[in-house]
């Protein structure tokens, strides 16, 4: 098993937030956690997880309690923030090689690159689009 694994927002929002695989989340958070293995991810991750939160309070999917109590768990767990210098140039030139409509994934794809760590995502229709050139990436449920 690996030593360190980079994950999205996307993934970690499904520990927090009544989703398809919130329950494959929670089991694999755990397994993560008792095998000691260092949850990494870039700063980014802190910004679209409060992005993420507001909107939902914002289209009233959810009350500004919840939210605030989503974010504290969140922001709680044991996570260890990198952001090297050399992602943003590496961020970039994987959208751009993966054909990407934004960077923001590839700035997690880039951490886990420049960290040789596997990448966790909630993300399917991105594993979907990186999954026969990044064969260190992974989906929720597969």
């Amino acid at each position: 098993m690996e030593s360190k694994i980079c994950v999205d927002a996307s993934l970690a929002l499904k520990l927090v937030l009544p989703e398809t695989d919130s329950d494959l989340a929670q089991a694999q958070w755990q397994t993560w956690t008792e095998a000691g293995i260092e949850i990494i991810s870039p700063d980014l991750f802190v910004y679209e997880i409060t992005s993420v939160l507001r909107n939902r309070v914002y289209r009233k999917e959810m009350t500004q309690s919840e939210a605030d109590d989503a974010l504290r768990i969140l922001e709680s767990l044991d996570i260890s923030y990198h952001q090297p210098t050399r992602i943003r140039e590496s961020g970039w030139e994987l959208a751009r090689h993966l054909n990407r409509p934004t960077a923001y994934d590839a700035f997690y794809l880039a951490l886990a690159q420049e960290e040789s760590s596997a990448f966790w995502t909630g993300d399917r229709r991105l594993y979907n689009a990186v999954k026969d050139q990044l064969k260190w990436v992974h989906v929720l449920g597969r």
